[in-house]
């Protein structure tokens, strides 16, 4: 049985999720580092749009598309005019508050994977 697309979309999501993660757990690592640039990454409705939805072919006679990979790209934090007197840009209420965001998606993401797991097993079941 191939994997529903939900499962891919919520794949995604999770790694997009983990480098987020990453990004933040860095810039907080790096609070007190003199010029440090804050860093953050797209977001993911920007990844969804790069990415291009296609067909599956199922019988020789069907025409694809092929899709496209979409990357996570972290780049310099969007420049809030908020710069430390070390010239570092790291705000840390709004890290704490990026962490907060990403682990309430995490939690999201994995509730409603387990949902969708769970219709999926009683329709087999029945």
């Amino acid at each position: 049985m191939e994997p529903v697309s939900l499962f891919d979309l919520a794949a995604k999501q999770a790694q997009w999720l983990s480098v987020r993660q990453s990004a933040v757990a860095g810039n907080i690592a790096n609070a007190n580092t003199p010029g440090y640039t804050a860093n953050d990454v797209e977001p993911f409705e920007k990844v969804l749009d790069r990415t291009a939805v296609s067909l599956q072919i199922t019988e020789p006679g069907h025409l694809g598309s092929a899709a496209t990979n979409a990357g996570f790209t972290i780049k310099p934090q969007e420049d809030d005019g908020v710069i430390m007197p070390s010239k570092n840009t790291v705000v840390l209420e709004d890290q704490l508050l990026k962490a907060g965001e990403v682990r309430r998606s995490f939690e999201l993401n994995t509730a409603i994977v387990k949902a969708f797991h769970s219709m999926m097993m009683m329709a087999v079941k029945s």
